[in-house]
């Protein structure tokens, strides 16, 4: 693909939210949940008293450890509701990586770290939306390659192994004819 202008691989950096809505450890719960409905989120990541990321709340975690629990949010802290530690993956780790870490964790959001700076936070939501864009690039990369390897093929007078395109049978002699690779009965077909 890099002979095309396109990288090999997309990256948690090219995916990810930034910048990221923090919270402090001693906010109320209440103020958290309205910085999730301010800007409309689904999570809010919690920073220490030196500024760094130490946990994560979810709206999973207000409905299981707040509302289930019948507790007033206004006498509960972020740092008594928030997941601890705070998941994160490298930005120039690929989205595969981070994928692959979700689903071993069974997590949905990893926050993006740099030198131990939080830079961004990359959800399963994010990966899936570029998932479209991945399956037509690599369509697109096989079309051309095909192409190429058709070409030189042509050129050669050689055979390709493949698919026919006629019959979809799977054939070790394919020749192109009139635009389409096709095997042998196909070939007999059309001469007949």
């Amino acid at each position: 693909m890099a002979e095309i202008g396109l990288r090999p691989r997309m990256l948690v950096k090219d995916v990810m939210t930034n910048p990221v809505i923090t919270v402090d450890e001693n906010a109320s719960i209440n103020h958290v949940a309205e910085l999730m409905d301010k800007h409309e989120l689904g999570c809010i990541i919690v920073t220490g008293k030196d500024g760094k990321p130490i946990g994560i709340i979810t709206e999973r975690d207000l409905v299981t450890r707040i509302l289930a629990k019948n507790i007033k949010p206004e006498s509960v802290r972020a740092k008594d509701v928030m997941t601890s530690p705070l998941i994160t993956i490298e930005p120039d780790e690929t989205i595969n990586e981070a994928a692959r870490k979700m689903n071993r964790l069974n997590i949905r959001r990893l926050g993006v770290t740099y030198k131990g700076q939080l830079v961004g936070l990359i959800s399963s939501k994010d990966i899936l939306s570029v998932m479209p864009e991945l399956l037509e690039t690599i369509q697109e990369k096989a079309i051309i390659e095909r192409e190429h390897i058709a070409q030189a093929a042509t050129e050669e007078g050689a055979s390709l192994a493949g698919y026919c395109d006629r019959c979809g049978g799977w054939s070790d002699n394919l020749k192109e004819r009139n635009g389409e690779f096709i095997c042998e009965d196909c070939r007999a077909e059309l001469e007949s």
